[in-house]
């Protein structure tokens, strides 16, 4: 029987639910995304725990919501004390590696109480999710007045230094610029770029390199070992600008008409307002900014198609794709204009929906290769299915998903989820200070049913609804209609039940507690006992001999 000994985990940063074509975009081309698909099994409806990099990545390492593990936002360090994939798949004789992007910012106060030093083994895979690296790099080299977004050093601009790209920041000049027809440097920053061609062999690109340093991992001495390498993209995410041939691939004749009405645009809710009066959202509502970035885009996941190909045919050259599960995936979506918006942050589907592909290379699966499953599925069932996978019991005191291996060998729990939850904390954005809404009370939250999809949020404003099964596209805003009051008040009790949960008691389990009960008399202590007779035989005769033992 073929056993699952590694699992190779890709996810990709921003790419879309729907630009896929085995997901039905009728213009986009992914042959072997498709390939992986009709490998496995492919998700329908999965769902990220929060439309935001940090967070949502948080939530994927952990198994956790993001109301449990508290990293709610980009750069909100993932406090010491949380246990991670490499934490759960360590105990189970399996090393957990990194390639690519976390957004991980680590505690380094609570690590400093501890005494932990970031060079220590124990406190570097405290400081990175739990992985240890093989190459992390999270593509966001970008400087402005006060300094380098990202301070770390970048592994990827010491290679391109390397391959002789000159200045101190080629991912700036080369990977993400581009060469104007007056041989003028043109910032990829600048949408109205995102045709020209990087500035940057195909092959020194980022998800080339990214790649490449994958299949360097693969062939290294540390793969002899049982493995889960987290192979975490860069792209398609911003800046849209992306090497040739990709950037001519598509064009303005492959851009979808966008997914909004202007019924949006009336009386919306005020945070869906304040982000649709952003400045991304304003421009992305032109559409001469989409005829631009999303051919861009485009050519951007048709290269991370490309490499996947690379990856799965090394795979299979090497025996590796008969004994090692397969994920793809992404952290959220992206709006590109859907909507009136651009980036990801609020619940439509185009930025809180996933693609998820499961390849599962064990008999048991053989029945569901090439199916779809519509079951709402969420980012943190990832965690537990790496755990039963690899042959480990999914400590569900701690890691708050389900496994999806029952999914992928076409079974599906009678108790499986009614309801799936995703959460925003929006408290250090400039809509939050524009709202006048202070920290604590700048939180939004889905609830989706599979049919109604509510936003709740906090600071008493009222709830957005919408019946996907109506109104698919969610153009029209139900929450202030009487109509549909039962239908609130069923998900908001829905969200309270959740927010009730016992998500912090992460250190005894339910099984643990049922068998500490009724034990503690067994161990010397009696409370409320009246007299002898009171006691069980056994505790009775106990008593008796202890006093027997008195002078």
């Amino acid at each position: 029987m073929t056993a699952i000994r590694n699992v190779l985990f890709i996810m990709y940063d921003q790419l879309r639910h729907d630009f896929l074509s085995c997901a039905g975009h009728p213009t986009m081309r992914t042959p072997n995304m498709d390939r992986l698909a009709t490998m496995g099994v492919r998700f329908s409806h999965a769902y990220v725990q929060s439309p935001v990099c940090g967070a949502s990545r948080m939530s994927f390492y952990t198994g956790r919501y993001v109301h449990s593990h508290g990293a709610a936002w980009n750069n909100f360090p993932l406090k010491v004390g949380e246990v991670t994939l490499g934490d759960h798949l360590r105990a189970l004789g399996v090393d957990s590696w990194l390639v690519g992007k976390t957004h991980m910012q680590a505690d380094a106060e609570g690590m400093a109480r501890l005494g932990l030093a970031p060079d220590s083994v124990i406190g570097a895979r405290v400081a990175e999710c739990g992985f240890d690296i093989w190459e992390r790099d999270d593509g966001l080299w970008a400087e402005g007045p006060d300094g380098f977004y990202d301070a770390k050093r970048s592994p990827y601009n010491e290679w391109l230094k390397a391959r002789g790209y000159p200045g101190s920041n080629p991912w700036l000049t080369h990977a993400n610029a581009a060469v104007d027809e007056d041989g003028a440097l043109a910032s990829g920053w600048l949408m109205k770029n995102a045709r020209l061609p990087a500035n940057v062999g195909e092959a020194d690109s980022e998800t080339a390199w990214l790649t490449t340093r994958a299949i360097d991992f693969l062939e290294s001495p540390q793969a002899a070992e049982p493995w889960l390498c987290h192979l975490s993209y860069i792209k398609p995410h911003w800046p849209y600008i992306v090497p040739a041939p990709y950037n001519v691939l598509y064009g303005p004749q492959d851009v979808l008409p966008a997914i909004r009405h202007d019924h949006e645009r009336d009386n919306p809710h005020p945070v869906y307002r304040a982000y649709m009066e952003n400045p991304i959202g304003q421009a992305f509502s032109r559409d001469e900014v989409r005829r631009e970035v999303i051919p861009a885009y485009m050519g951007l996941i048709a290269q991370c198609d490309d490499h996947l190909g690379r990856l799965l045919d090394h795979l299979e050259a090497t025996g590796r794709v008969d004994d090692t599960l397969i994920v793809l995936t992404s952290d959220h979506g992206d709006y590109l204009g859907d909507h009136w918006l651009g980036e990801k942050d609020l619940f439509h589907d185009p930025s809180v929906r996933i693609p998820l592909i499961i390849y599962d290379p064990r008999p048991a699966a053989n029945r569901t290769r090439g199916t779809i499953c519509d079951a709402l599925v969420e980012s943190i069932d990832l965690a537990a299915t790496f755990i039963e996978a690899l042959g480990g019991a999914v400590p569900d005191h701690v890691v708050e998903g389900r496994s999806l291996i029952p999914l992928v060998e076409g079974r599906k729990p009678e108790d499986w989820r009614d309801v799936v939850i995703s959460e925003y904390d929006y408290s250090a954005t400039p809509m939050a200070a524009k709202l006048g809404i202070v920290p604590k009370e700048a939180r939004l939250f889905m609830v989706f049913d599979g049919r109604f999809k509510m936003m709740h949020a906090e600071g008493g404003m009222r709830p957005m609804l919408f019946d996907l099964e109506d109104d698919p596209q969610e153009f029209h805003d139900l929450g202030e209609s009487p109509d549909h009051a039962d239908i609130l008040a069923r998900l908001s009790e829905r969200l309270a039940l959740w927010a009730r949960r016992p998500s912090q008691r992460t250190t005894v389990s339910d099984a643990a507690i049922v068998a500490r009960r009724g034990k503690s008399r067994r161990k010397g202590i009696l409370l409320g006992v009246w007299e002898e007779s009171d006691l069980n035989p056994d505790l009775r005769a106990g008593l008796a001999a202890k006093v027997a033992e008195l002078p």
